[in-house]
């Protein structure tokens, strides 16, 4: 892996940076790394069908790719000797973690997932203040991670669900975002632009998973290819 890449990989990129998450096999990596994806997802959750333990995660080459972890309970202290244990550049927490707990991990490790309609189901017939809302609690943590990650549901993460990105448009919260939840070859190009498009400050990237799978945790080379064809062809 170039040491230097993880560090700089958010620094104002000039097209739009495609994480696959819930890798499992050795196949699956040299794919994306072969389709030019930037980063690599593994996922620490029991729960999840697409769950890893670090060593598997630790035996899984990623031929540059950035690598990146999901965590959801772990305390700090078990996210930071999993990311050395599976090498990992990144820990993407999905358990609502404050800013002490991301300063712990790491500001320039941590990638923060936030909830949208979690807003927008507060704010009721308000999208107006939902998306205030939401604005807030991320200005509030921008201080404290490296980058955001947008995700449809209202807690946790692989739904599978798609959310209302029209009211994404113009956010900017004081670090980068990639938008997740519910991406496909087919949507993916159409969901970027109904967020704005690619901004090097704001909307820097794309997560696929489900989307771009056979099976749950095994990904479908074609359907990878065409994700990313769809973003930058």
């Amino acid at each position: 892996m170039n040491p230097s890449k993880p560090a700089t990989l958010f620094d104002t990129p000039s097209r739009l940076l495609v994480k696959v998450c819930g890798l499992t096999r050795q196949q699956d990596a040299d794919a994306c790394a072969q389709a030019g994806v930037d980063l690599c997802g593994f996922i620490f959750h029991p729960a999840s069908p697409r769950g890893v333990t670090p060593a598997v995660a630790a035996g899984l080459h990623s031929h540059g790719m950035a690598r990146v972890g999901v965590f959801v309970r772990q305390s700090a202290d078990e996210v930071l000797a999993i990311m050395d244990a599976a090498r990992l550049d990144f820990a993407q927490l999905h358990g609502g973690q404050d800013a002490a707990f991301c300063d712990r991990v790491g500001p320039e490790r941590v990638i923060r997932v936030a909830w949208p309609q979690r807003h927008a189901d507060a704010a009721g017939l308000n999208p107006g203040a939902g998306l205030a809302s939401l604005h807030a609690e991320l200005a509030g943590l921008a201080p404290h991670v490296r980058c955001f990650l947008l995700d449809a549901g209202t807690s946790g993460g692989g739904h599978g669900a798609t959310m209302d990105w029209a009211a994404l448009r113009g956010l900017a919260p004081g670090a980068p975002w990639l938008l997740a939840g519910g991406l496909t070859p087919d949507n993916v190009a159409s969901a970027v632009a109904a967020c704005g498009g690619h901004d090097p400050g704001a909307l820097i990237g794309v997560d696929l998973n489900s989307g771009v799978e056979s099976a749950p945790g095994q990904k479908n080379v074609r359907l990878v290819a065409s994700a990313l064809a769809a973003l930058r062809g």
